[in-house]
Protein backbone atom coordinates (compact mmCIF):
# COMPACT_ATOMS: atom_id res chain seq x y z
CA UNK A 1 0.00 0.00 0.00
CA UNK A 2 1.15 3.41 -0.73
CA UNK A 3 -0.99 5.79 1.66
CA UNK A 4 -0.65 9.67 1.62
CA UNK A 5 -1.41 11.33 5.13
CA UNK A 6 -2.62 14.38 5.52
CA UNK A 7 -4.84 17.02 7.48
CA UNK A 8 -6.00 20.34 8.80
CA UNK A 9 -4.33 20.96 12.05
CA UNK A 10 -0.76 21.70 10.53
CA UNK A 11 2.14 19.57 10.08
CA UNK A 12 2.73 19.84 13.86
CA UNK A 13 -0.30 18.55 15.14
CA UNK A 14 -0.32 15.63 17.42
CA UNK A 15 -3.01 13.75 15.37
CA UNK A 16 -1.12 13.59 12.30
CA UNK A 17 2.33 12.23 14.16
CA UNK A 18 -0.50 9.51 15.09
CA UNK A 19 -1.83 8.48 12.06
CA UNK A 20 1.57 8.78 10.21
CA UNK A 21 2.39 6.02 12.62
CA UNK A 22 -0.96 3.71 12.53
CA UNK A 23 -0.18 3.81 8.61
CA UNK A 24 3.27 3.00 8.53
CA UNK A 25 1.97 -0.43 9.48
CA UNK A 26 0.27 -0.97 6.13
CA UNK A 27 2.44 0.66 3.63
CA UNK A 28 4.91 3.36 2.37
CA UNK A 29 3.34 6.89 3.78
CA UNK A 30 3.90 10.24 2.10
CA UNK A 31 2.63 13.24 4.70
CA UNK A 32 1.99 16.08 3.20
CA UNK A 33 0.63 18.65 5.27
CA UNK A 34 -0.10 22.16 6.27
CA UNK A 35 2.28 24.89 7.50
CA UNK A 36 -0.54 26.49 9.98
CA UNK A 37 -3.73 25.37 11.76
CA UNK A 38 -6.58 25.55 8.44
CA UNK A 39 -9.22 24.37 10.31
CA UNK A 40 -12.43 25.68 8.45
CA UNK A 41 -11.06 25.85 5.25
CA UNK A 42 -13.53 23.22 3.18
CA UNK A 43 -12.00 22.89 0.19
CA UNK A 44 -10.45 25.68 -0.90
CA UNK A 45 -7.44 25.87 -3.55
CA UNK A 46 -4.89 28.40 -3.41
CA UNK A 47 -4.93 30.45 -6.92
CA UNK A 48 -3.54 33.85 -6.32
CA UNK A 49 0.00 33.25 -5.04
CA UNK A 50 2.21 30.37 -5.79
CA UNK A 51 2.82 27.67 -3.10
CA UNK A 52 6.24 26.46 -1.68
CA UNK A 53 7.03 22.89 -0.08
CA UNK A 54 9.60 22.23 2.16
CA UNK A 55 10.75 19.30 4.15
CA UNK A 56 10.06 19.45 7.71
CA UNK A 57 12.75 17.62 10.88
CA UNK A 58 9.99 14.94 10.88
CA UNK A 59 10.13 14.02 7.16
CA UNK A 60 6.68 15.72 6.43
CA UNK A 61 6.73 17.65 3.74
CA UNK A 62 5.02 21.05 4.55
CA UNK A 63 2.63 23.33 2.41
CA UNK A 64 2.08 27.02 2.87
CA UNK A 65 -1.61 26.45 1.54
CA UNK A 66 -4.83 24.56 2.88
CA UNK A 67 -5.22 20.95 2.92
CA UNK A 68 -6.85 20.80 -0.22
CA UNK A 69 -3.85 22.30 -2.16
CA UNK A 70 -1.65 19.49 0.01
CA UNK A 71 -3.70 17.04 -1.50
CA UNK A 72 -3.83 18.58 -4.80
CA UNK A 73 -0.50 19.47 -5.02
CA UNK A 74 0.93 15.73 -4.01
CA UNK A 75 -0.93 14.20 -6.18
CA UNK A 76 -0.30 16.02 -9.37
CA UNK A 77 3.42 16.63 -9.39
CA UNK A 78 5.11 16.57 -6.01
CA UNK A 79 4.51 12.72 -5.44
CA UNK A 80 6.31 10.33 -8.85
CA UNK A 81 3.57 7.69 -7.52
CA UNK A 82 -0.41 7.42 -7.25
CA UNK A 83 -1.33 6.15 -3.81
CA UNK A 84 -3.70 3.46 -3.16
CA UNK A 85 -5.58 5.57 -0.53
CA UNK A 86 -5.39 9.27 1.21
CA UNK A 87 -6.03 9.62 4.66
CA UNK A 88 -6.86 12.69 6.42
CA UNK A 89 -6.55 13.77 9.99
CA UNK A 90 -6.70 12.67 13.34
CA UNK A 91 -8.40 16.05 13.64
CA UNK A 92 -8.46 17.86 17.13
CA UNK A 93 -12.27 17.76 17.39
CA UNK A 94 -15.39 16.18 15.78
CA UNK A 95 -16.23 16.84 11.83
CA UNK A 96 -20.20 15.22 12.18
CA UNK A 97 -23.43 16.69 10.53
CA UNK A 98 -23.14 20.27 9.05
CA UNK A 99 -19.14 20.50 10.05
CA UNK A 100 -18.23 19.01 7.25
CA UNK A 101 -19.07 21.23 5.04
CA UNK A 102 -16.59 23.56 6.56
CA UNK A 103 -14.13 21.14 7.77
CA UNK A 104 -10.55 21.36 5.83
CA UNK A 105 -9.82 17.57 7.41
CA UNK A 106 -12.86 16.25 5.26
CA UNK A 107 -11.94 18.54 2.27
CA UNK A 108 -8.30 17.06 2.34
CA UNK A 109 -10.20 13.72 2.29
CA UNK A 110 -12.27 14.24 -0.34
CA UNK A 111 -9.60 16.04 -2.39
CA UNK A 112 -8.74 12.42 -2.76
CA UNK A 113 -11.70 11.03 -3.98
CA UNK A 114 -12.32 13.67 -6.53
CA UNK A 115 -8.99 12.51 -7.95
CA UNK A 116 -10.42 9.11 -7.88
CA UNK A 117 -8.58 8.25 -5.13
CA UNK A 118 -10.22 5.92 -2.01
CA UNK A 119 -10.39 8.52 1.20
CA UNK A 120 -10.87 8.36 5.29
CA UNK A 121 -11.11 11.15 7.19
CA UNK A 122 -10.92 10.83 10.92
CA UNK A 123 -11.23 12.99 13.70
CA UNK A 124 -11.78 12.54 17.49
CA UNK A 125 -15.11 13.68 18.69
CA UNK A 126 -13.33 16.20 21.47
CA UNK A 127 -10.86 18.61 21.13
CA UNK A 128 -7.64 18.31 23.45
CA UNK A 129 -6.10 15.08 22.17
CA UNK A 130 -6.96 13.20 25.33
CA UNK A 131 -7.77 10.13 24.01
CA UNK A 132 -5.50 10.22 20.87
CA UNK A 133 -4.55 6.95 21.14
CA UNK A 134 -7.69 5.74 21.35
CA UNK A 135 -8.50 7.42 18.00
CA UNK A 136 -5.24 6.04 16.40
CA UNK A 137 -6.39 2.32 17.38
CA UNK A 138 -10.01 2.86 16.07
CA UNK A 139 -7.93 4.70 12.74
CA UNK A 140 -5.99 1.24 12.21
CA UNK A 141 -9.11 -0.83 12.98
CA UNK A 142 -11.00 1.04 9.82
CA UNK A 143 -7.23 0.85 7.98
CA UNK A 144 -7.11 -2.97 8.32
CA UNK A 145 -10.76 -3.57 7.48
CA UNK A 146 -10.53 -1.65 4.11
CA UNK A 147 -7.51 -2.96 3.10
CA UNK A 148 -8.38 -6.36 3.49
CA UNK A 149 -12.04 -6.30 2.69
CA UNK A 150 -12.45 -2.93 0.03
CA UNK A 151 -15.91 -1.35 0.41
CA UNK A 152 -16.53 -1.63 -3.44
CA UNK A 153 -14.95 -0.76 -6.10
CA UNK A 154 -13.64 2.91 -7.64
CA UNK A 155 -13.16 5.08 -5.13
CA UNK A 156 -15.08 5.97 -2.13
CA UNK A 157 -14.67 8.51 0.89
CA UNK A 158 -15.53 7.94 4.73
CA UNK A 159 -15.49 10.25 7.45
CA UNK A 160 -14.72 8.68 11.03
CA UNK A 161 -15.48 10.07 14.00
CA UNK A 162 -14.16 8.53 17.53
CA UNK A 163 -16.38 9.04 20.77
CA UNK A 164 -13.20 10.90 23.38
CA UNK A 165 -12.86 7.70 25.55
CA UNK A 166 -10.21 5.23 26.09
CA UNK A 167 -10.35 2.12 23.67
CA UNK A 168 -11.44 -0.29 25.81
CA UNK A 169 -14.94 1.69 25.83
CA UNK A 170 -15.45 2.23 22.36
CA UNK A 171 -18.22 0.39 21.71
CA UNK A 172 -17.59 -0.35 18.25
CA UNK A 173 -17.97 0.98 14.40
CA UNK A 174 -21.69 2.04 13.24
CA UNK A 175 -22.44 3.09 9.59
CA UNK A 176 -24.39 6.55 10.36
CA UNK A 177 -26.05 9.32 7.92
CA UNK A 178 -25.03 12.79 8.84
CA UNK A 179 -26.83 14.60 11.34
CA UNK A 180 -28.09 18.55 11.57
CA UNK A 181 -26.84 20.81 13.27
CA UNK A 182 -28.94 24.49 14.71
CA UNK A 183 -27.61 27.94 13.11
CA UNK A 184 -24.34 29.07 14.90
CA UNK A 185 -24.13 31.62 17.53
CA UNK A 186 -24.20 35.03 16.35
CA UNK A 187 -20.65 36.46 15.87
CA UNK A 188 -18.91 38.01 18.80
CA UNK A 189 -18.48 41.78 17.81
CA UNK A 190 -14.99 43.29 19.63
CA UNK A 191 -12.96 46.33 19.00
CA UNK A 192 -9.65 46.50 17.64
CA UNK A 193 -7.06 48.97 20.07
CA UNK A 194 -7.65 51.39 17.42
CA UNK A 195 -11.23 51.37 18.17
CA UNK A 196 -12.37 49.95 14.64
CA UNK A 197 -15.08 47.05 15.14
CA UNK A 198 -13.86 43.47 14.65
CA UNK A 199 -16.02 39.95 14.44
CA UNK A 200 -15.11 36.49 15.66
CA UNK A 201 -17.65 33.91 13.96
CA UNK A 202 -19.60 32.53 16.32
CA UNK A 203 -19.40 29.01 18.05
CA UNK A 204 -21.23 26.18 16.34
CA UNK A 205 -24.98 25.24 16.99
CA UNK A 206 -26.13 22.23 19.14
CA UNK A 207 -27.04 19.09 17.30
CA UNK A 208 -30.64 19.42 15.87
CA UNK A 209 -31.13 16.05 14.09
CA UNK A 210 -29.10 13.96 15.90
CA UNK A 211 -31.61 10.75 16.71
CA UNK A 212 -30.90 7.13 15.75
CA UNK A 213 -28.85 6.22 12.57
CA UNK A 214 -27.11 9.69 12.70
CA UNK A 215 -23.47 10.19 13.68
CA UNK A 216 -24.22 12.69 16.38
CA UNK A 217 -25.74 9.91 17.97
CA UNK A 218 -23.77 7.03 17.11
CA UNK A 219 -20.92 9.05 18.79
CA UNK A 220 -22.65 10.14 21.67
CA UNK A 221 -23.79 6.29 22.87
CA UNK A 222 -19.97 5.50 22.74
CA UNK A 223 -19.39 4.36 19.12
CA UNK A 224 -17.59 5.60 16.21
CA UNK A 225 -19.44 6.97 13.46
CA UNK A 226 -18.33 5.81 10.05
CA UNK A 227 -20.16 8.26 7.24
CA UNK A 228 -20.03 7.65 3.91
CA UNK A 229 -19.74 11.15 1.96
CA UNK A 230 -20.47 12.32 -1.96
CA UNK A 231 -19.93 15.16 -3.30
CA UNK A 232 -22.96 15.02 -5.76
CA UNK A 233 -24.56 18.04 -4.28
CA UNK A 234 -27.85 18.05 -6.77
CA UNK A 235 -31.16 17.70 -4.30
CA UNK A 236 -32.45 14.89 -6.75
CA UNK A 237 -35.64 14.54 -4.83
CA UNK A 238 -36.33 17.48 -5.83
CA UNK A 239 -35.47 17.62 -9.55
CA UNK A 240 -39.16 16.70 -10.75
CA UNK A 241 -40.69 19.92 -8.75
CA UNK A 242 -38.14 21.87 -10.55
CA UNK A 243 -38.25 20.55 -14.11
CA UNK A 244 -42.05 21.30 -13.62
CA UNK A 245 -41.45 24.83 -12.18
CA UNK A 246 -38.89 25.61 -14.88
CA UNK A 247 -41.33 24.22 -17.58
CA UNK A 248 -44.54 26.38 -16.56
CA UNK A 249 -42.20 29.18 -16.32
CA UNK A 250 -41.57 29.14 -19.92
CA UNK A 251 -38.96 30.14 -22.67
CA UNK A 252 -36.88 33.31 -21.20
CA UNK A 253 -37.86 36.63 -22.09
CA UNK A 254 -40.97 35.48 -24.34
Amino acid sequence: MRILVANDDGYLAPGLAALADVCRRFGEVNVVAPEQNASGTSNALTLQRPLTVWTAASGFQVVNGTPSDCVHVALTGLLDHRPDLVVSGINNGANMGDDTLYSGTVAAAMEGYLFGVPAIAFSLAQKGWRNLESAAQVAAEVLRGVIERPPSAGAWLLNVNVPDRPFDRVLGLKTTRLGRRHPSEPVIRQANPRGEPIYWIGAAGDAREAGEGSDFHAVAEGYASITPLQCDMTDHAALPAWRDWSQALGTLGK
